[in-house]
């Protein structure tokens, strides 16, 4: 004997698929804004996500609003790696909009606090959640200047050898790396999250984390690094719930970056690296 399935399913599956199709406009058009770097053409692809999303479902069409907002406010500055206190003020001021205009709106705007940024979770690190920190080190270490000396990729840094500039350096990859998680992970994939299965909504969001990072400077094969990197940090978060720790993932291995960088302008310094 057969189950015979419900005449809606076939209706579920296909408001499934278009579901998904605002959620693939939204992650194309970051790779137009930022990995391609063609304003015009994302802004109109972005415009087609928020139309596809207010007739599909308009739960979905708020979310993908917030993160629309949060694009169109990064692509409105210069998305470069100039340490200089006048960009790094401009540029800081945009991404720290980028973040809190979607955090207000869905908290008092749409009254649903769906953004957040757990820290204090009250839950211990695991041993294994410690050793993959120690990892990131090592795997920073092996990779880093393997993938930015011998491609030149290291250029699109500029070259710190005063304290002020290795300060602002410094600064600067970190306060980054922080961002990207606020962003990327705590808003856009959590919105995300709320409209398709955890697997998609990691794809989507890692689109948007691999463009952005590419438009800062991460080009030559960037992306085959950064994007299992950001899925990753997806899943991470996903299991741990912690914004605390996925963070503390990105800045170890953005140290090991900042010192690659050092060495790559400065040849006799931090000599313990492969190339």
């Amino acid at each position: 004997m057969t189950t015979k399935l419900p005449e809606s399913a076939p209706t579920t599956h296909r408001a499934l698929s278009w579901n998904l199709l605002p959620g693939v406009l939204i992650a194309a058009s970051g790779l137009l804004l930022f990995g391609l770097h063609w304003r015009p053409g994302g802004y109109v692809v972005l415009a087609a996500a928020l139309v596809a999303a207010f007739v599909v479902n308009r739960a979905l069409a708020k979310d993908v609003a917030l993160i629309a907002a949060g694009l169109i406010i990064i692509s409105l500055v210069e998305i470069n790696t100039d340490i200089s206190w006048d960009h790094m003020i401009v540029m800081g001021i945009a991404l720290a909009a980028a973040v809190l205009v979607p955090y207000l709106a869905s908290r008092y705007l749409y009254r649903d606090h769906a953004i957040r940024f757990p820290v204090l979770t009250g839950q211990k690190w695991t041993r294994v959640e410690l050793w993959y920190l120690i990892a990131v080190l090592v795997l920073g270490w092996f990779i880093l200047p393997v993938y930015m000396i011998p491609t030149g990729v290291y250029e699109n840094w500029p070259a710190a050898s005063d304290p002020g500039s290795i300060a602002r350096l410094f600064l600067g990859t970190n306060a980054l790396g922080i961002w990207d998680e606020l962003f990327f992970i705590c808003t856009c994939f959590t919105l995300l999250r709320r409209h398709f299965p955890d697997w998609q909504a990691n794809l989507l969001q890692a689109v948007l984390f691999t463009s952005f990072l590419w438009e800062l400077g991460f080009h030559s094969w960037g992306p085959f690094l950064i994007f299992p990197f950001a899925l990753v940090q997806g899943w991470i978060f996903k299991q741990t719930k912690s914004l605390s720790y996925v963070v503390s993932v990105h800045l170890l291995f953005d140290f090991v970056l900042f010192l690659v960088l050092l060495h790559s302008h400065n040849r006799d310094w931090l000599a313990i690296f492969l190339y």
